[in-house]
């Protein structure tokens, strides 16, 4: 049953018995019904329910409300769950067959009331919600997300190997709401984005994953694929638990090689430009669409005098800017190797059939890499070694006026009141170059199982993996300051459309066909190609080498690898 629907019926309940009691008098309280309403209430909000708590929502004396709890728990509609490692602390949880009772009593009450009150053909606008309905945007919120039914019996608790961005560090400050959720501790070590590529394939070579679930960059997927490091899901679990339909296509689709799902979005995270709106409406700029666009505001901006820069972005050497220069080549129409134009962007669909060139000294890479050096009239000084983190530092503390950057980094401007940024950021998709198209770099991380984990714990992992992707684990890391969104439906949802602009942006992004994950394909080699890239465009910032004997060097180093 729903989360949304089980709420709504519980509260209807509740909201019915109340009415009766204040008419009628004199009467008789139901404190069997009274405490299985308190505890479907409570399981849908997430939130604990101990025996005291239970006998203080009974409407009855302490000892009659003991021996009707003991009742409820003799017939089965009741679980305990062990709180302390002595078990004499406990939490209380409706058990499968009251969730299927309640399941059922909610199509006999919408059939019951439409009946008793001649609802036979109602408008559509009277049947979008209802017990058993889906979720339509703007309708009504998505509910809090709640506890298993059956906690994991996970050996040492949940192993989760993470990357230390802000979403993920949400999930640790979460920890212990989760641990109550899925009934078990959980373990998560999070590491930089190289390291954390390092440990997960450390991981893969051990006889036993140390980790249940592992969170891995859009760009590894295919190499995670073709080196055994990742299992895919369809193996595991039933894939429709997940809702696929539900998440925004380029993170959904970005999960698969060959076809098959091998992960669950766990942040979908385009690179956008951030500009602050108030310094271009003083100076009636237009924010700009295009890369002639944003040299010019970065020039108009760029004052050094005054701590003022035109453009923050990753120039540091390796993987930051390897992922730059794939995003800027996409900006300016190009892919980072020969794979077809389709409508909307390139063909995906076929990467893992290999057989590719590298298309990294083209005129329109040349393009992409003369506008990064012209970028780099207009950045603050030490640009060369600004990262993923660096680059926003100082967009948030005022000295920049435009800066790339991943949706999740927002909240170090948006969370922070005191930021100069905070409530005067707007956010585009890539300014394009001449024979390019507006688009939003997809990033973010998907979680996947390692194909070396045992399998007497796949279940349990499998279970927690939904959970953890679900709409109300989503909503709630937006509402604990996360600023990704794979999911329609959080995006829908009219408390997470309060809390940033991003959400309702994002969205829309989606729909224009605009979030691409083709800028950086996941192909088996494009972490080689992303250090390449990094190395020696490096050079070409600091200028050791031109343009074109760069992009030469990253060309012929590419096409070796991939013959490899």
């Amino acid at each position: 049953m729903p989360a949304a629907d089980l709420d709504r019926l519980t509260q209807f309940l509740s909201n019915l018995t109340m009415e009766i009691d204040n008419a009628i008098d004199p009467n008789t309280a139901n404190p069997h019904l009274n405490m299985i309403l308190h505890l479907l209430q409570s399981h849908s909000a997430g939130r604990i329910v101990s025996p005291s708590s239970m006998v203080s929502a009974a409407g009855v004396p302490y000892a009659t409300a003991t021996r009707k709890l003991a009742e409820i728990q003799d017939a089965g509609l009741i679980e305990r769950r062990a709180r302390t490692k002595t078990g004499k602390s406990f939490s209380l949880h409706p058990s499968s067959d009251l969730l299927e009772g309640f399941s059922q009593l909610a199509d006999r009450i919408d059939r019951l009331v439409r009946a008793s009150f001649e609802v036979m053909d109602p408008s559509p606008e009277t049947t979008d919600y209802y017990f058993g309905g889906s979720y339509q945007p703007g309708r009504a919120a998505i509910p809090p997300l709640s506890a298993l039914a059956q906690p994991l019996k996970l050996s040492g608790g949940l192993r989760i190997l993470v990357h230390g961005d802000p979403t993920f560090m949400v999930m640790e400050g979460l920890k212990r709401q989760f641990e109550q959720i899925v009934g078990t501790n959980i373990h998560q070590r999070a590491f930089s984005i190289d390291r954390l590529r390092e440990e997960a394939l450390r991981n893969a070579e051990r006889p036993k994953s140390r980790y249940d679930l592992i969170a891995i960059d859009l760009p590894w997927v295919g190499e995670f694929v073709e080196k055994g490091v990742i299992r895919p899901l369809d193996e595991v679990m039933d894939i429709a638990r997940l809702d696929p339909a539900d998440f925004h296509t380029a993170g959904w689709r970005a999960a698969h090689w060959g076809g098959r799902p091998y992960g669950v979005p766990s942040q979908t995270t385009p690179e956008l430009l951030f500009f602050r709106k108030d310094w271009f409406a003083n100076e009636a700029i237009e924010p700009p669409t295009t890369t002639a666009g944003v040299i010019d505001a970065a020039r108009h901006f760029h004052n050094p005098q005054r701590g003022r820069y035109g453009v923050a972005w990753n120039a540091a050497r390796g993987t930051a800017l390897g992922h730059t220069f794939m995003m800027t080549c996409a900006a300016f129409g190009q892919p980072i190797i020969d794979i077809p134009k389709i409508a909307g962007g390139f063909d995906t669909d076929n990467l893992a059939k290999g057989g590719f060139t590298p298309t990294l000294n083209t005129d329109r890479a040349l393009e992409a890499a003369d506008y990064l050096m012209q970028l780099m009239d207009y950045s603050p000084p030490d640009i060369l070694s600004m990262s993923w983190y660096e680059r926003v530092r100082p967009y948030g503390a005022g000295h920049v006026a435009m800066a790339y950057g991943y949706t999740l980094l927002a909240p170090y401007f948006e969370l922070d009141q005191n930021s100069p940024a905070h409530g005067n950021t707007g956010y585009l998709v890539h300014p394009h170059g001449p024979q390019g198209a507006p688009i939003a770099p997809v990033g973010g991380y998907v979680l996947c199982v390692p194909t070396n984990l045992p399998d007497e714990r796949i279940d349990d992992t499998v279970e927690a993996l939904v959970s953890f992707t679900s709409p109300g684990a989503q909503k709630l890391y937006a509402q604990n300051g996360s600023r990704t969104e794979p999911r329609y439906s959080v995006g829908a949802d009219p408390e997470v459309r309060r809390l940033s602009p991003i959400f309702g942006l994002l969205d829309q992004m989606s729909w224009r066909d605009e979030l691409q994950f083709w800028p950086r394909p996941p192909i088996p080699q494009v972490s080689q190609i992303i250090n390449i890239c990094g190395h020696e465009l490096h050079d070409m910032l600091r200028g050791i080498v031109s343009p074109r004997h760069a992009l030469d060097r990253v060309q012929a180093r590419a096409e070796q690898i991939l013959r490899q």
